[in-house]
């Protein structure tokens, strides 16, 4: 792809994000901060006129930061979330935990499978052909909520990635920037299932720094597939070292 076609590329997808998120960006300004909304077009033209610092927030070692980018344009690596002070995890998933071996996590963030009762029986028959224990995040796909779940599966609707993680065995998840950069800085293996946007990117990244198994697109996923991957991240020793090093 040439400079020209990458430039309107980049331009194309940049009016795509802001439009999308516009009416968020205004509501917030309003209310939250008694500001004028911004143009229609959004504020990229002012960032580069006024030469603002534009921030990216992901880690060099996962992706390095290109060359030809503009000076002003930083890479500061991730923004965690850690726990409030005071926080608590909930007994029964401190239960879970202790009653056997690290579980493999499971979770798609804000994805939607349209099939929540589906996606759940295909997430549990992977677990149960792969031999593991899975804590499920519910999310917006609602993955086990309000199901009775057997006793090696354990659903939780929220919980901080940078208590959970350092605590399991394997991460799957959909290949989000914030997921992909938790489980990474926990050290542990990932299970790609990117859906759509920038999610097959990370998810490719991950692979390629040899932290996961091979991705398998959401729309690809079986239980078999799934239990596939999560044997491979849980016992091949590469991924598994891979993994740890880039977390360091």
């Amino acid at each position: 792809r040439g400079a020209i076609a990458s430039s309107l590329l980049w331009r194309l997808t940049e009016q795509f994000v802001w439009q999308v998120a516009r009416k968020y960006d205004t509501t917030a300004r309003r209310s939250m901060l008694d500001l004028r909304p911004l143009p229609f077009f959004g504020p990229n033209k002012r960032f580069e006129k006024e030469r603002l610092p534009l921030l990216y927030a992901y880690s060099p070692t996962v992706l390095p930061r290109p060359a030809d980018w503009s000076e002003r344009i930083k890479v500061t690596g991730y923004w965690f979330a850690d726990p409030p002070r005071g926080w608590e995890p909930p007994i029964q998933l401190l239960d879970f935990l202790k009653s056997g071996p690290p579980p493999v996590y499971i979770g798609f963030g804000s994805m939607t499978s349209g099939d929540p009762e589906g996606t759940l029986g295909m997430v549990l028959k992977a677990l149960e052909l792969s031999r593991q224990r899975g804590i499920l995040l519910t999310g917006w796909a609602g993955l086990g909520e309000g199901y009775r779940l057997p006793d090696y599966a354990y659903a939780v609707q929220s919980i901080p990635h940078s208590w959970l993680f350092p605590r399991v065995s394997a991460v799957v998840h959909h290949g989000g920037a914030g997921t992909t950069g938790a489980g990474l800085r926990a050290g542990k293996p990932s299970v790609l299932t990117p859906f759509v946007a920038d999610q097959p990117s990370w998810a490719k990244r991950v692979v390629e720094l040899g932290a996961a198994p091979c991705a398998i697109p959401f729309r690809e996923l079986t239980a078999d597939r799934l239990a596939q991957a999560i044997c491979e991240a849980t016992t091949n020793p590469v991924i598994q070292d891979r993994a740890k090093i880039i977390g360091e």
